[in-house]
Protein backbone atom coordinates (compact mmCIF):
# COMPACT_ATOMS: atom_id res chain seq x y z
CA UNK A 1 0.00 0.00 0.00
CA UNK A 2 2.52 2.35 0.74
CA UNK A 3 4.67 2.09 -2.62
CA UNK A 4 1.34 2.25 -4.14
CA UNK A 5 0.71 5.62 -2.60
CA UNK A 6 4.38 6.46 -2.93
CA UNK A 7 3.86 5.58 -6.98
CA UNK A 8 0.58 7.49 -7.34
CA UNK A 9 2.07 10.90 -5.39
CA UNK A 10 5.49 10.63 -7.99
CA UNK A 11 2.82 10.50 -10.58
CA UNK A 12 0.58 13.03 -9.51
CA UNK A 13 3.22 15.49 -8.67
CA UNK A 14 4.82 14.51 -12.72
CA UNK A 15 1.14 16.09 -14.05
CA UNK A 16 1.84 19.25 -12.32
CA UNK A 17 5.73 19.56 -13.37
CA UNK A 18 4.73 18.68 -17.00
CA UNK A 19 2.56 21.27 -16.95
CA UNK A 20 4.73 23.84 -15.44
CA UNK A 21 7.73 22.64 -18.08
CA UNK A 22 5.32 23.03 -20.83
CA UNK A 23 3.82 26.37 -20.27
CA UNK A 24 6.20 28.51 -22.35
CA UNK A 25 5.63 26.35 -25.23
CA UNK A 26 1.54 25.72 -25.52
CA UNK A 27 -0.58 28.38 -27.13
CA UNK A 28 -3.15 30.73 -25.61
CA UNK A 29 -6.25 28.43 -26.97
CA UNK A 30 -4.92 24.78 -26.21
CA UNK A 31 -6.24 21.91 -28.21
CA UNK A 32 -8.01 19.63 -25.34
CA UNK A 33 -10.45 17.48 -26.73
CA UNK A 34 -10.96 15.06 -30.10
CA UNK A 35 -13.65 13.51 -31.72
CA UNK A 36 -13.97 9.78 -32.84
CA UNK A 37 -12.04 10.55 -36.14
CA UNK A 38 -9.22 12.24 -33.91
CA UNK A 39 -9.64 15.63 -35.43
CA UNK A 40 -9.79 18.41 -32.63
CA UNK A 41 -13.31 20.04 -31.86
CA UNK A 42 -12.50 21.04 -28.35
CA UNK A 43 -10.33 23.57 -26.80
CA UNK A 44 -9.22 25.68 -23.86
CA UNK A 45 -7.61 28.54 -22.53
CA UNK A 46 -3.89 28.15 -21.71
CA UNK A 47 -4.25 27.88 -17.74
CA UNK A 48 -7.14 25.73 -18.27
CA UNK A 49 -5.74 23.62 -20.47
CA UNK A 50 -2.59 23.03 -18.82
CA UNK A 51 -3.88 22.67 -15.10
CA UNK A 52 -7.50 20.80 -15.87
CA UNK A 53 -5.99 17.37 -16.03
CA UNK A 54 -3.88 17.70 -12.77
CA UNK A 55 -6.45 18.85 -10.83
CA UNK A 56 -8.54 15.69 -12.25
CA UNK A 57 -6.16 13.43 -11.27
CA UNK A 58 -5.92 14.73 -8.07
CA UNK A 59 -9.52 14.39 -6.85
CA UNK A 60 -9.83 11.43 -8.44
CA UNK A 61 -6.76 10.33 -5.85
CA UNK A 62 -8.43 11.85 -3.27
CA UNK A 63 -11.34 9.74 -4.41
CA UNK A 64 -10.07 6.34 -4.64
CA UNK A 65 -7.97 7.06 -1.16
CA UNK A 66 -11.24 7.89 0.66
CA UNK A 67 -13.49 4.91 -0.66
CA UNK A 68 -11.57 2.20 1.37
CA UNK A 69 -12.37 4.17 4.98
CA UNK A 70 -16.00 4.77 4.16
CA UNK A 71 -16.81 1.52 2.55
CA UNK A 72 -19.26 -0.34 5.23
CA UNK A 73 -17.73 -3.30 4.41
CA UNK A 74 -14.13 -1.97 4.53
CA UNK A 75 -12.88 -5.21 5.72
CA UNK A 76 -13.45 -6.80 3.05
CA UNK A 77 -11.67 -4.37 0.52
CA UNK A 78 -8.94 -4.93 2.24
CA UNK A 79 -8.44 -8.42 1.31
CA UNK A 80 -7.89 -7.43 -2.16
CA UNK A 81 -6.28 -4.21 -1.49
CA UNK A 82 -3.58 -4.99 -3.62
CA UNK A 83 -5.50 -5.03 -6.50
CA UNK A 84 -6.87 -2.25 -5.74
CA UNK A 85 -3.77 -0.22 -5.23
CA UNK A 86 -2.75 -1.66 -8.15
CA UNK A 87 -5.67 0.04 -10.20
CA UNK A 88 -4.96 3.51 -8.78
CA UNK A 89 -1.42 3.37 -10.06
CA UNK A 90 -2.06 2.59 -13.58
CA UNK A 91 -5.28 4.67 -14.01
CA UNK A 92 -3.48 7.81 -12.82
CA UNK A 93 -0.31 6.24 -15.10
CA UNK A 94 -3.00 6.77 -17.91
CA UNK A 95 -4.56 9.67 -17.46
CA UNK A 96 -1.15 11.12 -17.00
CA UNK A 97 -0.05 9.68 -20.36
CA UNK A 98 -3.23 11.36 -22.10
CA UNK A 99 -2.14 14.56 -20.24
CA UNK A 100 1.41 14.60 -22.14
CA UNK A 101 -0.14 13.75 -25.32
CA UNK A 102 -2.27 16.64 -25.07
CA UNK A 103 0.70 19.05 -24.16
CA UNK A 104 2.73 17.49 -26.98
CA UNK A 105 -0.07 18.08 -29.47
CA UNK A 106 -0.34 21.54 -28.36
CA UNK A 107 3.73 21.86 -29.13
CA UNK A 108 3.35 20.49 -33.02
CA UNK A 109 4.04 16.82 -32.07
CA UNK A 110 0.77 15.24 -33.40
CA UNK A 111 0.55 11.96 -31.56
CA UNK A 112 -3.20 11.04 -32.05
CA UNK A 113 -5.27 10.07 -29.28
CA UNK A 114 -6.88 7.23 -31.70
CA UNK A 115 -3.39 5.65 -31.01
CA UNK A 116 -2.51 6.72 -27.83
CA UNK A 117 -6.48 6.15 -26.33
CA UNK A 118 -7.03 2.60 -27.06
CA UNK A 119 -3.37 0.60 -26.23
CA UNK A 120 -3.90 2.61 -22.45
CA UNK A 121 -7.90 1.67 -22.31
CA UNK A 122 -7.24 -1.82 -23.24
CA UNK A 123 -4.68 -1.79 -20.53
CA UNK A 124 -6.82 -0.34 -18.05
CA UNK A 125 -9.74 -2.59 -18.89
CA UNK A 126 -7.70 -5.79 -18.38
CA UNK A 127 -6.60 -4.68 -15.07
CA UNK A 128 -10.21 -4.02 -14.05
CA UNK A 129 -10.92 -7.68 -15.11
CA UNK A 130 -8.12 -8.73 -12.82
CA UNK A 131 -9.76 -6.39 -9.95
CA UNK A 132 -12.99 -7.23 -10.30
CA UNK A 133 -12.32 -10.79 -10.00
CA UNK A 134 -10.66 -10.72 -6.41
CA UNK A 135 -12.97 -8.03 -5.60
CA UNK A 136 -14.88 -9.02 -2.14
CA UNK A 137 -18.39 -7.92 -2.04
CA UNK A 138 -18.37 -4.24 -1.14
CA UNK A 139 -20.17 -1.34 -1.85
CA UNK A 140 -17.79 0.67 -4.52
CA UNK A 141 -16.16 -1.51 -6.63
CA UNK A 142 -17.00 -4.89 -8.87
CA UNK A 143 -19.73 -5.64 -10.15
CA UNK A 144 -22.82 -3.94 -8.19
CA UNK A 145 -26.08 -4.87 -8.89
CA UNK A 146 -29.34 -5.19 -6.49
CA UNK A 147 -28.18 -8.75 -6.89
CA UNK A 148 -24.24 -9.17 -6.77
CA UNK A 149 -24.65 -6.93 -3.39
CA UNK A 150 -27.74 -8.91 -1.81
CA UNK A 151 -26.34 -12.44 -2.57
CA UNK A 152 -22.28 -13.57 -1.71
CA UNK A 153 -23.04 -16.43 -4.47
CA UNK A 154 -24.02 -13.75 -7.11
CA UNK A 155 -21.25 -11.76 -6.43
CA UNK A 156 -18.67 -14.18 -6.44
CA UNK A 157 -20.13 -15.66 -9.68
CA UNK A 158 -20.62 -12.20 -11.33
CA UNK A 159 -17.78 -10.93 -10.77
CA UNK A 160 -15.28 -13.87 -11.09
CA UNK A 161 -17.13 -13.87 -14.87
CA UNK A 162 -17.21 -10.21 -15.26
CA UNK A 163 -13.63 -9.84 -14.62
CA UNK A 164 -12.76 -12.71 -17.47
CA UNK A 165 -15.10 -11.10 -19.56
CA UNK A 166 -13.24 -7.45 -18.89
CA UNK A 167 -9.88 -8.79 -19.94
CA UNK A 168 -11.35 -10.09 -23.39
CA UNK A 169 -12.54 -5.95 -23.51
CA UNK A 170 -9.08 -4.80 -22.82
CA UNK A 171 -7.06 -6.57 -25.41
CA UNK A 172 -10.30 -6.13 -27.65
CA UNK A 173 -10.10 -2.40 -27.12
CA UNK A 174 -6.01 -2.27 -27.78
CA UNK A 175 -6.29 -3.58 -31.07
CA UNK A 176 -8.44 -0.47 -32.09
CA UNK A 177 -4.90 1.25 -31.85
CA UNK A 178 -4.45 -0.56 -35.12
CA UNK A 179 -7.82 0.87 -36.53
CA UNK A 180 -7.77 4.10 -35.89
CA UNK A 181 -10.99 5.45 -37.59
CA UNK A 182 -12.70 2.64 -35.57
CA UNK A 183 -10.87 2.81 -32.34
CA UNK A 184 -14.21 3.94 -30.24
CA UNK A 185 -15.80 0.68 -31.81
CA UNK A 186 -13.47 -1.65 -30.30
CA UNK A 187 -13.67 0.35 -26.92
CA UNK A 188 -17.36 1.01 -26.98
CA UNK A 189 -19.03 -1.90 -28.01
CA UNK A 190 -17.06 -4.65 -25.91
CA UNK A 191 -17.23 -2.87 -22.39
CA UNK A 192 -20.86 -2.24 -23.20
CA UNK A 193 -21.39 -5.53 -24.12
CA UNK A 194 -19.56 -7.00 -20.72
CA UNK A 195 -21.82 -4.33 -18.66
CA UNK A 196 -24.94 -5.38 -20.10
CA UNK A 197 -24.47 -9.21 -19.86
CA UNK A 198 -23.52 -8.97 -16.21
CA UNK A 199 -26.33 -7.49 -15.11
CA UNK A 200 -28.54 -9.80 -16.95
CA UNK A 201 -26.35 -12.49 -15.55
CA UNK A 202 -26.30 -11.50 -11.76
CA UNK A 203 -30.15 -11.60 -12.27
CA UNK A 204 -30.35 -14.62 -13.43
CA UNK A 205 -28.28 -16.21 -10.70
CA UNK A 206 -30.11 -14.29 -8.35
CA UNK A 207 -33.13 -15.89 -9.24
CA UNK A 208 -31.86 -19.23 -9.71
CA UNK A 209 -30.45 -19.13 -5.92
CA UNK A 210 -34.06 -17.70 -5.07
CA UNK A 211 -35.77 -21.27 -6.63
CA UNK A 212 -33.03 -23.61 -4.89
CA UNK A 213 -33.43 -21.71 -1.69
CA UNK A 214 -37.51 -22.60 -2.64
CA UNK A 215 -37.13 -26.31 -3.02
CA UNK A 216 -34.56 -26.75 -0.08
CA UNK A 217 -37.27 -25.06 2.07
CA UNK A 218 -39.84 -27.26 0.86
CA UNK A 219 -38.11 -30.56 0.70
CA UNK A 220 -36.45 -29.34 4.35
Amino acid sequence: MRKAIFATAGLVLLSFILSIYFYPQVPEQMATHWNSQGEVDGYMSKLWGLFFMPVVITGLVIMFLVIPRIDPRKENIEKFRKYYDGFIVILVLFLVVVHLQILLWNTGVRISPNAVLPLGIGLLFYYIGILTENAERNWFIGIRTPWTLSSERVWKRTNRLGGKLFRIAGITAAFGAFFPKLAIYFILVPVISVAGFTVVYSYLEYQKELKENEKEQISG
